[in-house]
């Protein structure tokens, strides 16, 4: 009850605020509707007088000049108020307003001379037209005064307070920046000048600001002008460019930021400074991530028709509040589906993925969390039974490495046998897709977790022969997830260091938490039968090269603020994953990112006896904590398994290697 009444309050409270701001908003309209009003009727005065005074051959009477006024004044207020003139914030205006009231005002004309014709009072085209111009002039003109007023106000009041910055790129998103920063006086910066390398801008002035050239010599008049930070303001960026730019701007010492789309939630990434794009996110000053520095474009898969799949279909995603699952969560929730399920086992991650769905879709989204494990099989049942869905995403799996190592025992429990119950589960209630999260680790896995993955795909390739459509999508590491080395490395360096890496030549191939859960959605809805589906994730990336970046990106310098150090290889590690788009056995999908790898898969029968020898092996080992059955168990059932030190003691011979550029570098 006291909610309630404290609700009440807050709502009546937003109510007198709401009427405040709204009757303040029509007050404005009004006197700019009165200002214009007087203006014209001294204009009228005005032109009178003049061509009483100068134009002796001009004969008109005072009853019929103020007649043809007073028409002209309806006409043009009158179109003014069609056009919406009056609805124009004059101080954040466009083109497009000013285009308003020049159109309102030439028609306003044209309709005051029809009107002048009809009731007798007719002088003449030219008079009317010739006033409207002249009315429509000084309205302009007040306006680009008021303009020009409130500027110079503003940047008077807190010129020397601001932060100064450079803004590179003097084209539409950096005009954008300068002009929200220029005209906000509650903005933190000043901008200085913008720095752009088109040969027509250079040399000139863009929203009043120099345009210089960017080569060496801007070095020096950053140093000069004691910029403090440069904002990058070019759209579109593609990796590459970016990393070249920031290479290039950090000899500055400046703290370097994007004007851009936030990569996450807008709190956490700066200031709100902007101009919404199409789909509605605003563009903000925000911190350089390293997400920004992947050496490729960023990749978008999902495409209208696999949105349109997920479209009023229940889908239940195993593990829903992990890095991947609540991601995969959230761009379903974008599809309208009829129902979301999520089923995890750790209620906090369920409970803030929860909170954030609703927040976001209130009652427009019928969102279910069940709490339970996929090693067990009966709450798994009783889920499935309820909710009967029609699609699963198995998100569910243990997946780090060295704990995997030592705890070989919970990586069939969970993985192998978590996965073999999921989709029974799916076969059971006719799920129509079911679509399970691999890793680039079950490649020649050398360690208990990748084999793991891998006996999880036999598991789901085996049911070929099922009604239900069960596939495999397979990727590298996971930027900023859950035990991942981003969320290590800022740990790391916001202790004070060191920065602890395994192996300077050790290289991985990434991807963003988005990029990774639009790759699962997409695979979804292309989905045969049995597919495993890999993604071209181009280019691998030296781990040490990923935390110096890192490092440089907190504004401190490598080995110098921050250490970096060796730690040497951890159990079941090697120094790279295999190149995933090498085997001849890969096909085109319709996006040219995507490929399927076809193979021969197990039967049904083959893979209950590899997981007979699992089980058992986890049978004998319960009682024990290091468990040898279960690697001897692992390398009986996966025969790709290798020991680690078999496959990195020839690293640097291989493909990936001198793709990265590690063996070139001469990095040891």
């Amino acid at each position: 009850m006291e909610k309630k009444r404290t609700d009440i309050i807050i709502d009546r409270k937003k109510q007198i605020m709401d009427k405040k701001f709204s009757l303040e908003r029509y007050a404005r309209r009004i006197l700019l509707l009165a200002f214009d009003i007087a203006c014209f009727v001294f204009l009228a005065v005005l032109i009178y007088i003049a061509l009483r005074v100068f134009s002796s051959g001009w004969k008109s009477e005072l009853r019929t000049y103020t007649i043809n006024s007073l028409i002209l004044l309806l006409t043009i207020f009158t179109f003014r108020l069609l056009f919406r003139v009056y609805s124009t914030v004059w101080r954040y205006t466009s083109t497009r307003a000013y285009f308003s009231l020049v159109l309102a005002d030439f028609f306003g004309g044209c309709a005051a001379v029809l009107i002048a014709r009809a009731i007798g009072t007719y002088r003449g085209v030219w008079p009317f037209l010739n006033e409207a111009s002249l009315c429509a002039l000084l309205a302009l003109t007040a306006r680009f005064a008021y303009r020009l007023l409130y500027k110079y106000k503003n940047r008077a009041r807190t010129h020397t307070e601001k932060i100064p910055v450079a803004i590179i790129g003097a084209g539409q998103t950096g005009v954008l920046l300068a002009g929200e920063l220029l005209e906000n006086k509650s903005a933190l910066y000043r901008p200085m000048f913008f720095v752009d390398v088109n040969p027509d801008k250079v040399g000139g002035y863009v929203c009043g600001l120099p345009v210089y050239h960017e080569d060496e010599r801007i070095y020096k008049r950053i140093r000069e002008m004691e910029i403090a930070e440069i904002h990058i303001a070019i759209v579109p960026m593609d990796g590459e460019k970016m990393a070249k730019l920031y290479d290039f701007y950090r000899e500055t010492g400046c703290k370097i930021k994007l004007y851009d789309i936030p990569l996450r939630d807008p709190s956490e990434n700066g200031e709100e400074n902007g101009e919404e794009n199409a789909a509605g996110q605003k563009r903000q000053i925000r911190e350089l991530q390293i997400e920004d520095l992947l050496f490729r474009d960023p990749l978008s898969f999902v495409s209208k028709g696999a949105s349109q799949y997920y479209e009023n279909k229940v889908v239940l995603v195993t593990g829903g509040g992990g890095s991947i699952g609540s991601e995969l969560c959230r761009q379903i929730a974008k599809c309208h589906p009829k129902q979301l399920i999520i089923f995890e086992i750790y209620e906090n991650n369920a409970y803030e993925i929860q909170q954030e769905l609703g927040r976001t879709y209130k009652d427009k989204l019928d969102l279910r969390v069940e709490i339970g494990s996929v090693r067990d099989r009966a709450r798994l049942d009783a889920v499935f039974a309820y909710y009967r869905p029609q699609v699963v995403f198995h998100a569910a799996a243990h997946k780090h490495v060295p704990l995997m190592e030592h705890s070989g025992c919970e990586a069939i429990k969970n993985n192998v046998l978590g996965t073999y119950n999921s989709a029974d589960m799916a076969e059971k209630y006719g799920v129509e897709k079911f679509i399970l999260i691999s890793t680039d680790k079950a490649v020649n896995p050398t360690n208990i977790m990748g084999a793991s993955k891998r006996l999880c795909e036999m598991v789901i390739q085996c049911r070929a022969d099922s009604k239900t459509n069960f596939a495999a999508v397979r990727f590298g590491n996971v930027l900023g997830s859950n035990g991942s080395v981003i969320p290590l490395f800022k740990k790391q360096i916001a202790a004070g260091g060191p920065v602890t890496i395994t192996d300077k030549r050790i290289i991985r191939y990434f991807m963003t938490i988005p990029e990774a859960s639009q790759l699962v959605m997409q695979a979804g809805a292309m989905a045969q039968r049995g597919e495993l589906f890999v993604l071209d994730m181009g280019k691998p990336v030296r781990i040490y090269d990923l935390a110096v970046n890192m490092i440089r990106l907190s504004g401190l310098v490598p080995n110098v603020d921050i250490k970096i150090e060796e730690i040497g290889l951890r159990p079941g590690e090697k120094l790279y994953e295999e190149l995933l788009m090498r085997s001849d056995t890969l096909e085109k999908t319709d996006n040219n990112m995507i490929f399927v790898e076809r193979c021969e898969p197990m039967t049904r029968g083959e893979v209950e006896e590899k997981l007979s020898i699992l089980r058992a092996a986890v049978a004998d080992s319960a009682a024990e904590i290091a468990a040898p059955a279960i690697r001897e168990a692992m390398m009986q059932v996966v025969p790709t398994f290798h020991d680690p030190e078999e496959v990195n003691c020839n690293a640097e011979a291989t493909q990936e290697m001198q793709m990265s550029g590690v063996v070139a570098a001469g990095v040891h």
